[in-house]
């Protein structure tokens, strides 16, 4: 067996055996307990409206819990709670939420336990005429955009439930645009690290969700249309926020994407990272895609911003004059194809608490780049000694003098 087939092998069974491999989902060691619940305590004759509801996440630690709650009453919400103990629970005052009549309508219990709260808020689909195929809406005249779709008008009409999965579609039914089309959002959460098989394959651990945004089938107004979200990030006060961009080292899971964008949160007085939201700037322009369908998104600096987002839950459990921040991502870059190519894009986008997941090289990888490296190597040495032996056998063969 040749030393490079010996070697592959020792790199497969390296994947297949060794327990630290991101190859089979090993890596983090620590674990959740996930369970979800929908509408938690809602009871007659409290009732929300059509295609509404309200998810709850908890993720059980050893001595902490995470909170995760989505809600799509108003623009749609993503809610993170993080409490330094297992017994914290989640309270709603139904009557109020529903009529969003006053904060306070939604509480972690005990209040004294929350450590850490934050939430991440897509307000507005913004879609502008890109006749000169710069892909720049920040350098875009105003009189290119068009009135944005809000979120919070949107008709909720489907809702999927998986596991740890919650699916919802809907889209602005007063717009044409919308006929055969939907806007759909997927949050999942997660018991320990891991990656889904889905593109960008985004490293995720037990202290995130991940909230995948699609727009599916909806009509654009003019043929060079693109789009962007805007987002807003909501939290408790005395956090700073910034985007940084981060180099990635890896792109076994995202071919070509060498970049992590994190929307951090943290304290004040702290250089410690609290929350994050964290994205690599890739769309994709097919549901099942290749390399070919994968086009750049780029995002603005966030900016402070007066008032709290159009959201039931943001309403209902932020009371204390939350600190609310915004930005636009945008998809596509100069040249790139319009929306109406396919008629189809997505971006996922992971939000968790503590250090964000980090890159790296699996093993897989690694054998594979010490195979290559070590190969030529291996062939010099053995060339080497080659040469040697045989210079060293050709002298000793030879006819001794006569004296």
């Amino acid at each position: 067996m040749s030393m490079f087939k010996r070697c592959f092998i020792c790199c497969l069974l390296s994947v297949v055996f060794c327990p630290s491999s991101g190859f089979i989902g090993g890596g983090d060691s620590f674990r959740r307990k996930v369970s979800v619940e929908v509408n938690p305590g809602l009871k007659p004759p409290s009732t929300l409206p059509p295609g509404v509801n309200l998810v709850h996440v908890r993720a059980l630690g050893q001595n902490d819990t995470l909170h995760f709650l989505f809600c799509n009453q108003g623009a749609p919400s993503l809610l993170l709670v993080h409490t330094n103990t297992t017994e914290s629970t989640v309270h709603v005052n139904w009557p109020e939420f529903i009529n969003r009549s006053s904060s306070g309508g939604l509480q972690v219990e005990p209040q004294s336990s929350v450590q850490y709260s934050r939430a991440l808020i897509i307000t507005r689909l913004w879609e502008y005429s890109d006749v000169n195929n710069t892909a720049d809406p920040q350098h875009t005249s105003e009189s290119s955009f068009y009135p944005p779709y809000e979120l919070q008008d949107f008709i909720w009409s489907e809702f999927n439930q998986s596991d740890h999965r919650i699916r919802i579609c809907g889209g602005d039914r007063t717009a044409a645009s919308f006929t055969n089309g939907t806007f759909c959002l997927q949050i999942s959460a997660f018991e320990s690290e891991g990656r889904e098989s889905a593109w960008p394959g985004l490293l995720h651990n037990s202290n995130s969700s991940q909230l995948r945004v699609s727009l599916e089938g909806v009509t654009a107004r003019v043929n060079y249309s693109r789009f962007s979200l805007e987002l807003q990030s909501v939290g408790d006060s005395g956090f700073l926020g910034r985007v940084d961009v981060h180099r990635s080292i890896d792109d076994e899971y995202t071919p070509s994407i060498f970049k992590v964008s994190q929307w951090v949160s943290f304290p004040v007085n702290s250089s410690r990272v609290w929350g994050y939201a964290q994205w690599k700037p890739v769309a994709y322009r097919k549901s099942s895609p290749v390399t070919e369908d994968a086009t750049p998104c780029r995002h603005s600096e966030p900016v402070p911003i007066a008032r709290p987002p159009p959201s039931a839950l943001i309403q209902a459990y932020f009371s204390h004059g939350p600190q609310t921040y915004g930005l636009n991502v945008s998809f596509g870059i100069a040249g790139d194809a319009f929306y109406n190519a396919t008629n189809y894009l997505s971006w996922t986008v992971l939000m968790g608490v503590g250090d964000p997941p980090v890159d790296s090289f699996s093993v897989f990888i690694i054998c594979i780049m010490a195979v290559g490296l070590g190969t030529p190597l291996v062939l010099i040495i053995v060339g080497v000694v080659f040469l040697w032996v045989r210079k060293r056998t050709s002298q000793s063969s030879g006819y001794e003098a006569i004296n």
